[in-house]
């Protein structure tokens, strides 16, 4: 009697460790077209034809598009499952890429990086699949490389985004994303494994509320310093986003399956966890844009250091790699100590390096080691907090979880951004007919950073709740 015969052309499951390297690569790269149009950003009035005021928001509009829209995709991914939401995302990148590549004026140029916006939650999807693998410890490494690729995508991006711009058409810099959106579409459909949703209903009038009500207000803080923080624009488009969240609010509460489970989210060891992220969120951002500026100033200037952008950005380059170098060890320490350890550590590091410019900032190696030293430190709690958070949410609603998480990350650098700007706006001097911020303009910005930071560890490690895993 013959034997039977195993299944030779039955698949085989992908290496858990392709799958961390695919979703890495993935997060990195739209991370990296988050800083993509900065090198360009004062050209586009000429460029385009248009008002500085206008295209402001070819920057603003993908900000926006991502925090909002990536609590939507987390909570897409449990109820359709995350391998399929996954490469809608990265479609979406694709296509962005592609409209704005092939633009011929500022609306399409806007919609293009919209579509480029919605991809960030690729970064949260990513998480949460990386949180179903079954071998903790590599789960933990993953997250921590995704975590931190937000970072280390968006400080490299910034050289790299100025190089193209030199050697090419400015355009370029979306043929480029285009180019990895597809690289990434067939990695992620090769490596990442399928993923049953929960089938369950999906709330889309809660969606519409979210995106309403958060767009009103990230967009009246993005567009405050342009507009005027008390102009009726201003005040109209950020009562009008409260009033919608304010609606928003009630009829999740009376909804069987909400697109937010607010009842979940607004328990303490999830909410102080959020709260940490959007600290630390802050403060991140703050170095990002506050370091740059100094860098960039002309060196006759009370505070300058007179490099020019893509110097200035190469100088940062260091951090980015050192974000990814400290994700493993983030891990580690993880694996060995506990996620709140490891967050409230690294956001202690993170503080210390805005010491180092509160004591050193006359020469660009101080900046180097501060943005190096804060850069570990923030990469350690970027990978520890998704585990804070899914360690406190039942399993079928991680990619949500993760989501919201990334939205308060996002309204923390959101808010990081406007307040540098406006502490250093309000303390200038005119120099060569110009405007110019003044060293204690810059300092109270690296105080309000660490600040930040440190209320994140305070935040994270008054968090602790009931589980034992973490």
């Amino acid at each position: 009697m013959r034997e039977p015969r195993t299944a030779p052309d039955a698949p085989r499951s992908p290496s858990p460790w392709a799958i961390v390297v695919a979703l890495s690569v993935a997060a990195t790269s739209v991370s990296f077209m988050q800083t993509l149009v900065v090198p360009i950003q004062n050209h586009l009035p000429e460029l385009l034809d248009s008002t500085r005021s206008a295209t402001a928001w070819v920057l603003t509009v993908s900000l926006v598009a991502a925090a909002v829209t990536t609590p939507i995709s987390g909570r897409l991914a449990d109820l359709w499952g995350k391998r399929r939401v996954l490469l809608v995302l990265v479609t979406l990148l694709i296509l962005g890429s592609l409209i704005a590549a092939l633009s011929q004026g500022l609306w399409w140029l806007l919609l293009g990086r919209a579509l480029q916006g919605v991809s960030m939650g690729v970064i949260a999807v990513g998480i949460s699949i990386l949180g179903d693998l079954p071998d903790r410890k590599l789960s933990v490494t993953g997250i921590a490389f995704v975590s931190a690729s937000l970072g280390f995508g968006g400080a490299l991006g910034l050289p790299l985004a100025a190089w193209i711009v030199q050697v090419g058409d400015w355009k370029t810099l979306f043929w480029s994303t285009m180019a990895l959106g597809v690289v990434n579409l067939v990695v992620v459909w090769v490596t990442v494994p399928h993923s049953p949703g929960t089938g369950r209903h999906v709330d889309v009038i809660g969606a519409l509320g979210l995106g309403v009500g958060l767009s009103g207000i990230l967009i009246a803080i993005s567009q405050g310093p342009v507009w005027g923080w008390v102009s009726p624009t201003t005040l109209l488009v950020v009562l009008g986003g409260v009033l919608v969240l304010g609606v928003w609010v009630l009829f999740e509460l009376r909804v069987d399956e909400p697109i937010v489970d607010l009842r979940q989210f607004t328990l303490r060891p999830v909410l102080l966890t959020n709260l940490g992220a959007t600290a630390l969120g802050f403060s991140f951002f703050v170095m990002e844009v506050a370091y740059l500026q100094i860098l960039e100033l002309p060196a006759h200037t009370e505070a300058g250091l007179g490099l020019s952008m893509i110097d200035a950005s190469m100088a940062l380059v260091p951090a980015s790699l050192a974000m990814m170098a400290a994700a493993p060890v983030g891990a580690r320490i993880t694996n060995r100590y506990g996620a709140r350890i490891s967050a409230c550590l690294g956001a202690l590091i993170g503080a210390a390096g805005y010491g180092v410019t509160l004591l050193w900032y006359d020469e660009v190696w101080h900046f180097i080691l501060a943005s190096t030293i804060s850069s570990i430190g923030v990469a350690i709690a970027y990978a520890a907090i998704p585990t804070l958070i899914m360690a406190e949410v039942p399993r079928t609603a991680t990619g949500s979880a993760v989501g919201v998480n990334a939205l308060m990350r996002s309204v923390g650098t959101s808010s990081g951004a406007t307040v540098t700007g406006m502490v250093l706006a309000s303390q200038v001097v005119t120099v060569d007919g110009a405007e110019v911020p003044v060293l204690a303009g810059f300092l109270t910005t690296f105080a309000f950073g660490a600040i930040a930071a440190l209320a994140c560890m305070v935040l994270v490690w008054l968090s602790k709740g009931r589980s034992k895993v973490v």
